[in-house]
């Protein structure tokens, strides 16, 4: 199924992340750039790190220089983790671009992209639940109360992973069909954003 291939993939990417652990250390895909799995792989990256950035900012001690240095490097994360999304829903566009969709067929609420989204972040919550789990110097209610919601997400886990393989084998039978809107953000863009457009022509 390709939730299961896609999650081995968001745990492979996470475990290389975490031998280091830092947050700008240099990245190296081990997949081709522009396979499925390379695509996952980068874009699970961009979450893990952006999980981390967002673990620093909240730091009370942070010097405000930093925290926008950091809030800047967040808001670039999240316009990459954008364009990885589409970039996995073109390949989805490409694999089933000559099914033809039943005379019922029905358009989901989001795309496979975006569950896939949601999944790879969910992987990262599991990794990190289970480190709560297993720190030597937590309390055991801590430990508890860790283990209870770790548990929430491997159900969570399940059933968004059947979610996703059933939405893609409904698009591969014509039951469901792909319409992607491109997310158009437009506080990234000089045109659109009126306080990047006024400094732009000053």
């Amino acid at each position: 199924m390709f939730s299961a291939h896609a999650f081995s993939v968001f745990e492979e990417s996470i475990a290389i992340y975490h031998k280091l652990d830092a947050v700008d250390q240099p990245f190296s895909n081990p997949y081709k750039k522009d396979s499925i799995e390379g695509l996952l792989f980068r874009k699970n990256w961009i979450d893990t790190v952006q999980w981390h950035y967002e673990d620093i900012i909240r730091d009370p001690n942070i010097q405000p220089k930093d925290a926008l240095v950091l809030k800047r490097k967040i808001d670039a994360s999240n316009q990459d983790r954008t364009d990885l999304v589409e970039y996995i829903d073109d390949y989805f566009l490409r694999k089933y671009q000559l099914v033809e969709p039943l005379k019922n067929a029905s358009i989901n609420t989001e795309s496979p992209a975006w569950a896939i989204d949601r999944l790879s972040i969910l992987a990262l919550k599991i990794y990190h639940m289970k480190e709560e789990v297993e720190r030597p110097d937590a309390s055991e209610v801590h430990k508890n109360k860790c283990a209870a919601k770790l548990a929430v997400l491997q159900e969570q886990k399940i059933d968004l992973s059947s979610a996703i393989d059933q939405l893609l084998q409904d698009i591969e039978e014509g039951k469901k069909y792909m319409k992607v809107y491109r997310q158009m953000k437009m506080y990234n863009d000089d045109e659109l954003n009126p306080v990047l457009r006024d400094s732009k022509e000053r």
